[in-house]
């Protein structure tokens, strides 16, 4: 794949070698993360924002001689929170194609990729079945579809809002790791409001997870002395 300055990346760290973390972005391409790079001002403990095997979402910085250098502080919350979201919604993509697909959902999941963004491809299939029968049979788009509709039937959705402030000149940075979490959709309200939204089959499910999830915030709030409002 080829990248370019700016891009958006969900990387794995690979290694950490002196002032320089390594990210693999692809099954093929590495890129390099300055520890200068990973927070504003100084970093006491590198292991509360990366760790080995840890998957981060990253941007390109620049590419330089073929070599890609990365940062994760120039990551705003939202283009994090995007990010997340669309890797999630891949994977249940390819955990749907799997199921009809069985040994050749890779294959297709590839042509998909080519032509149209994955994580989008559920919602526009449910509008247009023409768009299944490109990559499968009549048949297959069939039962792929009616698995689309009762995804949307089952899901159910829970929301709560926070505040988080900071006066620290890294504040901005602070508010993102305490609400980076992948088990939750977030997004920015304005005035350091921002919505937390947890979708779950089971709306009983879904309240205990918001619970943890609070509770998660909550606690890294406390760690790096931010002033929290849950309403």
């Amino acid at each position: 794949m080829n990248f370019k300055e700016d891009d958006l990346i969900l990387g794995t760290i690979k290694k950490i070698e002196g002032t320089t973390a390594y990210v693999d972005l692809d099954n093929e391409t590495q890129g390099s993360l300055s520890f200068s790079e990973i927070a504003p001002g100084r970093i006491r403990n590198i292991r509360e924002f990366i760790s080995l095997g840890k998957k981060i979402v990253c941007k390109v910085l620049r590419v330089r001689d073929g070599h890609i250098e990365l940062t994760l502080r120039r990551v705003t919350s939202k283009e994090r929170q995007l990010v997340l979201d669309s890797h999630k919604k891949e994977k249940v993509l390819a955990l749907m194609l799997k199921s009809v697909l069985k040994d050749r959902a890779l294959d297709v999941l590839a042509k998909i990729s080519e032509q149209c963004d994955p994580a989008a491809f559920i919602e526009n299939a449910r509008a247009d079945t023409s768009l299944l029968t490109k990559f499968v049979s009549k048949s297959e788009a069939e039962t792929l579809q009616a698995l689309f509709a009762e995804k949307e039937e089952r899901e159910r959705s829970v929301k709560k809002t926070v505040a988080l402030r900071s006066l620290a000149p890294s504040g901005l940075y602070e508010i993102q790791q305490v609400l980076n979490t992948t088990q939750a959709e977030i997004h920015y309200l304005g005035s350091s409001v921002f919505s937390v939204a947890v979708k779950d089959a089971d709306f009983k499910r879904a309240n205990t997870k918001m619970s943890q999830i609070l509770k998660e915030i909550e606690d890294r709030a406390k760690k790096h002395a931010l002033k929290l409002e849950i309403k």
